[in-house]
């Protein structure tokens, strides 16, 4: 394992546009439930992966909610691991590479790709994807499993967008997340990495 080295949070660059919020809340109240040693302790064993890119600066590949999650805990420090050091590279072909290894996802709250230079500047300014939130809830419930699979909630986000409506999904979120998991287990599901059916 890469060595855990530490960095202030809102120091972060993003490599996609949108979290989902309600997930940011639950990990966000979960931080501040607990201990500074706890908290410590936890922020270690969730390192987040980390590309050096050009001026140096720390874009994370994962773990986009658990960082706005310590950022609106007031958290200052976080770890992260060093995945690729791409600080040499001119802009352009940096984002080639981020772009090959599957560590960049710059599409909306509305599935839509954008550009690069689209991403935003700070952890502060990601966008709030209800659908997102959906596909981690759903998760966690057991509808379907963790993977490897490069940005699967984003997959699982974007099966939901097309099954369930907006409307369904922010008036009654619970009932939406029982509705989504029944969806995530049917054949309708069965390419989706993480299925368990």
């Amino acid at each position: 394992m890469a060595k855990l080295k530490r960095a202030l949070v809102k120091s972060l660059y993003p490599t996609q546009l949108t979290v989902g919020m309600l997930e940011v809340e639950v990990k966000r109240r979960h931080l501040l439930q607990l201990s500074p040693d706890e908290r410590e302790a936890f922020l270690e064993a969730h390192p987040m992966p980390t590309v050096i890119g050009p001026d140096l600066k720390l874009y994370i590949t994962d773990h986009h909610h658990l960082a706005r999650a310590a950022l609106e805990a007031r958290v200052k420090e976080a770890c992260f691991s060093v995945e690729a050091d791409f600080s040499a590279l001119p802009l352009k072909r940096f984002w080639t590479e981020m772009e090959k290894r599957s560590w960049v996802h710059p599409l909306d709250e509305n599935g839509v790709r954008h550009t690069y230079h689209h991403l935003p500047g700070s952890l502060k300014r990601l966008v709030d994807d209800v659908y997102r939130s959906l596909a981690g809830f759903v998760r966690d419930a057991g509808g379907y499993r963790k993977t490897d699979a490069a940005f699967v909630e984003f997959i699982w986000a974007d099966f939901f967008r097309r099954n369930i409506a907006i409307e369904d999904v922010t008036a009654n979120f619970r009932e939406a997340v029982r509705r989504a998991k029944r969806l995530a287990q049917s054949p309708l599901a069965k390419r989706i990495p993480g299925f368990t059916g």
